[in-house]
C-alpha cells in the first residue's frame, strides 16, 4: 500500500493515492474546509493527493459550505460541523464521514446570561427562553446544551430553545419546546433587550450585561475533560457516497492527507515560532488533553458517542447511531 513521500523542507510532500477505482482521476474534486493551521499545508500544495486533483474552493463563513453541501451536494468533500451530520445522516443525505476533525473546543464558555434577569445558576434556565445562535442543530449549542445537562442537573425540556436562523438540514423537525419566532433577530439585541434570559452559541456581545453562565469556562472545561476524558468534537470531513463507491481506496487517502498536514502543522507549533491566537489556544489544548487534533475512531471513541447521546437526548436525531455506520468503511482502524 503506498503511504507519505517525505520530501526535504520547501519541497511538496506528496501522498500516493491507493486504488482509486482503477485509473487516475483528472477531472478535480472539489473541496470547502476552512482556513486553518491544520488545513494550510493542503491549501498551500506542502501536502498533495498525487492522484487526485483536488480543487479548494474558498467559502466564507465555511459553514455556508455546510448548508449547500446538506441540502444539494454542491461539494465533493466538505468540512462539516458533526451534529449537522448526524441530523443529515438521520435524513438519509448520500454523503459519509472520515475521522478527521478539523476543529473541536470545550463549550463551557458558550453560555451566556442577561445579568437583569434574576438568573444565578445553571438550574436558574428552567421554565425560560434561552436563545440557539443560529439552529438548534448547531454544534456548539448541542453541546453546551448537553454540558448543562450532564454536569449541572438542567433539565433541557423545561426550557423553551430560540433559535435565530433555520437548520441546515431542512427537513428536521425539531422538538415542540423550540420556538422558531425568534428567527432573523439578531441574538445580541435580543439578549440585550431581555426578550429572552440567555442563550448558547457563539454569541458575541460587549456588553458588561451580558456574562458568561459558568465562571472560570476556559478551566471547567479542563475540569470536564480530566473527569470524563471527553473531548468535544466540532468540524469533521464528509465525502459524497458516490465517489467513496467509485473509489474505495479514496477515503483512506484523504485521512492520509490530512495527516499529514496535521504533522506538519503540530511541528510548526513545537517550533514556537511566529504563533497567531489560534496557534497558542492550540499550544494551551495541548498541555491538557495531549494531541489537540486526534484522527481515527478509537482515540475519539468517547467524545463521537457522547456527541450522538446528547443528540438523541436533545431530538435531534431520532436513534442512536453506532459509531461504525458514521464512517467511511476504509477508514475504521486508522489511527
Amino acid at each position: 500500500m503506498p503511504g507519505c513521500l517525505f520530501l526535504p523542507p520547501n519541497e511538496a510532500l506528496s501522498i500516493l493515492a491507493a486504488d482509486l477505482g482503477g485509473t487516475t482521476r483528472v477531472h478535480p474534486l472539489t473541496i470547502a474546509i476552512g482556513n486553518y493551521g491544520l488545513t494550510k499545508p493542503l491549501k498551500d500544495g506542502s501536502v498533495r493527493v498525487a492522484d487526485l486533483n483536488l480543487e479548494y474552493l474558498q467559502v466564507d463563513p465555511i459553514v455556508a459550505a455546510m448548508r449547500r453541501m446538506v441540502r444539494s451536494l454542491d461539494f465533493d468533500i466538505c468540512e462539516m460541523a458533526f451534529t449537522t451530520y448526524l441530523c443529515a445522516k438521520a435524513y438519509g443525505k448520500p454523503v459519509t464521514a472520515i475521522p478527521v476533525f478539523l476543529t473541536r473546543n470545550f463549550h463551557h464558555w458558550a453560555i451566556f446570561y442577561n445579568v437583569n434577569s434574576g438568573i444565578a445558576k445553571p438550574k436558574d434556565l428552567e421554565s425560560r427562553t434561552v436563545g440557539v445562535n443560529r439552529g438548534y442543530t448547531v454544534t456548539t449549542g448541542l453541546w453546551a446544551r448537553g454540558i448543562l445537562q450532564a454536569e449541572y442537573d438542567v433539565d433541557l425540556r423545561k426550557i423553551t430553545w430560540a433559535p435565530t436562523d433555520d437548520e441546515h438540514v431542512a427537513e428536521y423537525k425539531a422538538p415542540a419546546n423550540v420556538d422558531y419566532s425568534y428567527r432573523g433577530k439578531p441574538i445580541a439585541e435580543l439578549l440585550l433587550s431581555g426578550k429572552i434570559a440567555a442563550a448558547v452559541g457563539d454569541v458575541r456581545v460587549n456588553s458588561p450585561d451580558i456574562q458568561p453562565l459558568i465562571p472560570d469556562a476556559r478551566n471547567a472545561g479542563f475540569a470536564y475533560f480530566r473527569k470524563t476524558g471527553v473531548y468535544p468534537i466540532n468540524h469533521g470531513l464528509v465525502v459524497k457516497d458516490s465517489l467513496l463507491k467509485a473509489g474505495p481506496g479514496l477515503a483512506r487517502e484523504l485521512f492520509r492527507a490530512f495527516q499529514a498536514a496535521k504533522k506538519i502543522y503540530l511541528a510548526h507549533l513545537d517550533a514556537g515560532k511566529n504563533l497567531s491566537p489560534a496557534d497558542e489556544a492550540a499550544i494551551a489544548l495541548k498541555g491538557v488533553v495531549g494531541d489537540p487534533f486526534p484522527f481515527g475512531i478509537n482515540r475519539n471513541r468517547k467524545a463521537l458517542e457522547t456527541i450522538v447521546q446528547f443528540a438523541v437526548d436533545q431530538q435531534v436525531i431520532p436513534r442512536k447511531f453506532s459509531i461504525e455506520e458514521l464512517f467511511a468503511p476504509g477508514t475504521l482502524d486508522l489511527e
